[in-house]
């Protein structure tokens, strides 16, 4: 199998171009391309997809197999992957995913693309529709009890689903001991990406996240989104927002007339090889 190694911020994905190569098992590919020691290594597999609703369409599989609806960092290096690759010449492209068609403007530099600005649509806010087992119009500084102590937690989809915990420190934590208490908490069904935020001043942010399926990962674009939202609900900052990731900077800048968030960030390809599966 042919593939491409590619990250956004950090967060690195192997890519298959499905118009040239069949992946007859992708949660058993992802799982086998994810190992650091024995595969490719990354945070799970990403297929690039023929579509009949869009110029292209994304299904994407985390390091344990698990499917999932949407990857900020991962659409964009869809838009790099085409756009390099000439799979497509336009600046403007449409992806279809679990959770809905993207729209992705492309900023080019040099005949290749730098960045990559995201139309992410609407942030999803009542909580059964995150889905998050409470019954309010929204969950916003919502009391939970994790390891013996209260966080309080804003829940957002962005097309998957997130709790967002505002701290008075990202580096010290201790993610891989209570990450996996949030994501596999009763209160979320289908388990939850968790965001660790802390506010610098209103237009900047540091951010840690812990996501379904593949832990702690170098930066979350849909994570990204839910914390600028889960920002501006809680008044700690403007609508445009410089999430600071250890694996890079994302701005989202909320809409309020259009009821819509973009994201703007890097997309890099490392390298191109195959694998016999």
């Amino acid at each position: 199998m042919k593939f491409t190694k590619m990250h956004g911020c950090g967060n690195d994905y192997v890519y298959v171009n499905c118009f040239d190569e069949t992946v007859e098992n992708p949660s058993e590919t992802a799982k086998i391309v994810s190992d650091r020691h024995f595969g490719i290594g990354s945070d799970g597999l990403i297929l690039i997809c023929p579509s009949d609703k869009a110029d292209f369409r994304m299904a994407m599989y985390n390091l344990d197999g698990s499917e999932g609806k949407m990857c900020g960092n991962g659409v964009r290096c869809i838009a790099k992957y085409v756009y390099d690759h000439h799979l497509t010449d336009k600046t403007r492209i449409s992806l279809e995913t679990l959770a809905g068609i993207k729209y992705l403007d492309l900023n080019i530099k040099k005949g290749k693309v730098e960045t990559v600005t995201v139309d992410m649509g609407a942030p999803i806010l009542e909580p059964a529709k995150i889905p998050v087992n409470i019954s309010k119009p929204k969950a916003v500084n919502e009391p939970v009890e994790i390891d013996g102590k209260i966080w309080h937690m804003t829940c957002v989809s962005m097309g998957n689903p997130h709790a967002v915990v505002f701290v008075d420190d990202t580096h010290s934590m201790k993610l891989n001991e209570i990450g996996p208490l949030f994501e596999k908490h009763p209160l979320f069904p289908e388990q939850v990406n968790t965001e660790f935020v802390h506010v610098i001043d209103r237009h900047t942010v540091d951010m840690r996240v812990w996501e379904r399926g593949s832990g702690e990962t170098l930066a979350c674009g849909t994570g990204a989104c839910a914390t600028a939202i889960a920002c501006i609900l809680n008044g700690k900052t403007d609508n445009e927002v410089l999430v600071h990731l250890l694996g890079g900077d994302l701005l989202i800048k909320y809409d309020t007339e259009k009821n819509t968030v973009f994201m703007t960030g890097p997309a890099a390809e490392v390298f191109s090889g195959d694998i016999d599966l």
